[in-house]
């Protein structure tokens, strides 16, 4: 099966900087689709940014100008660069692939643990 792993998250001062990475790991034949949601304390998961096999983007209108999304197809990694941070940007953020472990195989989602991202002074 498909295992990611995330990492990179942590405390921050508003307007810091931060970047989160996730590598796909594990049976894969092709991994579609990656991106990262968010999820804040009560409230549910939402959209950040995703970014396909292609390069294409897109992103929330609440991070457009401040991150970035990018990928590396040979290590079937996603990062998020993420600046001019704000308080409203603290959540735990998920990274996500679409991807099938064979041919013949449907295409499914899979998540990763979660990284804690609080921008706090």
């Amino acid at each position: 099966q498909v295992q990611l792993v995330d990492s990179g998250g942590g405390l921050v001062q508003p307007g810091g900087s931060l970047r989160l990475a996730c590598a796909a790991s594990g049976r894969m034949f092709r991994v579609n689709a990656m991106g990262w949601y968010r999820q804040a304390s009560g409230k549910q998961r939402e959209l950040v940014a995703t970014i396909t096999s292609g390069g294409s983007t897109n992103y929330a209108d609440s991070v457009k100008g401040r991150f970035t999304i990018s990928r590396d197809n040979a290590k079937n990694t996603v990062y998020l660069q993420m600046n001019s941070l704000k308080p409203e940007d603290t959540a735990v953020y998920y990274c996500n692939a679409q991807a099938k472990v064979t041919f013949w195989s449907d295409w499914a989602d899979y998540w990763g643990q979660g990284t804690q991202v609080t921008v706090s002074s």
